[in-house]
């Protein structure tokens, strides 16, 4: 049987710096998120296999995180606005993914023991509801952020050394172009500047010019340091960064 905290801890939020999001390890983390490909598509793909259990509990968001000590599985159902937390002290030799896994997999076969006794699934969901933790956290820790970034344009800022909040200003074009004309005094081949260089600046310019008369954006939801879960679409999402 996992080893469930007999009461609820308040965990502070894992918030990740200079740690993997999905293992926690600190070797040859630098400035990345996760230490490898494999090691976040292995916890996506473990997280992913397991809905069935958040769909036992008609969750409507849930999300999963982990510290040290502890990991941590949130869950918010439908037709509560309650937050039911699962709380699982983290074995020492295992890697959250796999502490996950046991726990999943318990708190699945409770859920279809009471089934099982009772044939109704909702007295089943009720069951393993009731063993969790309540608390008093708000709703917003397991809604996620949605957060709206410039498209691609990322390369072409740093080119003419402008930050993001540039692009809210009401003069924009302008200050594009102000931009552009610095740069490429600095860097003009006539005044002894570098070809290749000035060459990505005035593409940089001519991208910034299309991009502000035509903004696009790409959209992302997600919930700040934890693996979230949409019941609408019955995935998991990789964490987000900030608010």
């Amino acid at each position: 049987m996992p080893a469930f905290a007999e009461t609820y801890i308040p965990v502070p939020i894992f918030n990740g710096k200079g740690k993997c999001l999905s293992c926690g390890t600190k070797n040859n983390m630098k400035r990345r998120r996760y230490c490898s490909p494999e090691c976040r598509q292995n916890l996506m793909y473990r997280l992913n296999v397991r809905t069935g259990l958040l769909r036992a509990l008609n969750t409507r968001y849930a999300t999963f995180y982990f510290t040290d000590f502890y990991l941590i599985l949130d869950v918010l159902p439908y037709d509560t606005k309650e937050i039911f937390s699962f709380v699982y002290r983290r074995s020492a030799l295992r890697k959250p993914v796999d502490d996950f896994s046991r726990m999943a997999n318990y708190l699945g076969n409770q859920w279809w023991a009471e089934k099982k006794r009772t044939h109704k699934r909702y007295l089943a969901t009720r069951f393993l509801l009731e063993t969790a933790h309540k608390n008093s956290l708000s709703t917003h820790t397991v809604k996620p952020l949605v957060t709206r970034k410039p498209r691609r344009i990322g390369r072409s800022l740093t080119h003419l050394n402008l930050n993001r909040k540039t692009l809210d200003s009401p003069e924009l074009l302008r200050t594009i172009k102000m931009a552009y004309r610095r740069e490429a005094k600095a860097h003009h081949p006539d005044h002894g500047g570098d070809a290749e260089i000035f060459r990505k600046i005035y593409k940089a310019y001519q991208q910034l010019v299309r991009w502000a008369e035509n903004p696009s954006f790409t959209t992302h939801r997600g919930v700040p340091y934890k693996w979230l879960y949409q019941g609408y679409t019955n995935q998991w999402i990789k964490p987000a960064l900030k608010r």
